[in-house]
């Protein structure tokens, strides 16, 4: 049988749609690190933009936010790989920029999220107003000490964009609006709670007419949380924290904890796809997406919005 070409061509077509169906278009998300909370929910929001715009996933990160050698790696691969686009947030803002840069240069639409890379061709990017979110603790910190007293900041680590920027807020807004706060101690826990634990009891040590603390991050949170609770001072040094856990909530309700900045990580997690989803589509997102952080008190915890945000992955507090 002789198949002629007026038939062959509807035929290639209908193959190569169904081809199209059966490839869907595969977005790698690379985090900092797959093993803290922030990213685990992070990860949830990511997969709810997957399923809602008919994209695959490639979900892979260092597991420690530290190890920026692990993250250049997996971007060469993923460009060796030919991925169609990449969300990533970068362990470090200068570190990564080679890489993400050539991912870009390579054609691959690269989405920024969560934590800057200095390149400037991206797709998007999508995070919390971080420096406003510092600037907002320094207020609320000195508002609990009736602005003045001596504080101290557990900060995260150097090189990462996002809580560099909070930190930055933080110490500026108390320069400029607070000049009766002293800063005692800045230190870095690393990105390691028990770092992070280490230099809160250090500075404790140091200062024991200590009136204030921030955290900018979970693992300073953490850390900033043991350590005085193993002090016993709990409610007699006003802490600020930033980011979520069972521990956190734990510490607001018991009143170690006096606020808690929370981001939305659920829905960075689902922008940064949904930014890729529609550029690959041949939208244009928007260039950047600023994301507000909620300030939770003990009053609010047991608001149904604010669990909502605490516990994405449907946690209930013990």
């Amino acid at each position: 049988m002789v198949i002629s070409r007026r038939a062959v061509l509807p035929l290639s077509i209908a193959v190569l749609q169904s081809c199209a169906r059966k490839h869907p278009k595969l977005i790698a998300v690379v985090p900092k690190a797959t093993s803290h909370l922030f990213f685990v929910t992070i990860h949830k929001g990511v997969d709810q933009a997957a399923a809602e715009f008919g994209v695959d996933i490639l979900w892979n990160g260092p597991s420690e936010e530290t190890d920026y050698g692990r993250q250049i790696q997996i971007v060469d691969a993923l460009v060796a790989q030919h991925v169609d686009a990449i969300a990533i947030s970068a362990t470090d803002e200068r570190a990564l920029a080679a890489p993400v840069q050539r991912a870009i240069d390579t054609g691959i639409p690269v989405t920024i999220f969560d934590s800057g890379v200095n390149v400037q061709n991206y797709v998007s990017f999508v995070a919390t107003g971080n420096f406003e979110a510092g600037c907002t603790a320094a207020r609320r910190l000195a508002g609990f000490l009736n602005g003045k007293g001596k504080i101290a900041i557990v900060a995260h680590k150097p090189g990462g964009t996002s809580t560099v920027l909070r930190e930055q807020g933080f110490e500026q807004t108390l320069a400029k609006e607070f000049p009766s706060i002293h800063v005692a101690a800045k230190q870095f826990g690393m990105a390691d709670r028990a770092k992070a634990r280490a230099i809160a009891e250090n500075i404790l040590t140091a200062n024991p007419d200590l009136n204030g603390m921030f955290a900018s991050s979970e693992a300073s949170s953490l850390g900033a949380i043991q350590a005085l609770r193993s002090r016993n001072l709990s409610g007699k040094v006003k802490l600020i924290t930033f980011d979520t856990s069972d521990t956190h909530v734990e510490a607001l309700r018991e009143g170690t904890i006096d606020l808690m900045l929370v981001q939305d990580t659920v829905r960075i997690g689902y922008e940064a796809v949904r930014t890729l989803a529609e550029k690959l589509a041949g939208k244009t997102p928007l260039k950047r997406l600023d994301l507000p952080v909620r300030e939770i008190e003990k009053a609010g915890l047991d608001n149904p919005d604010i669990r909502k945000l605490l516990f994405p992955q449907g946690e209930s507090t013990k």
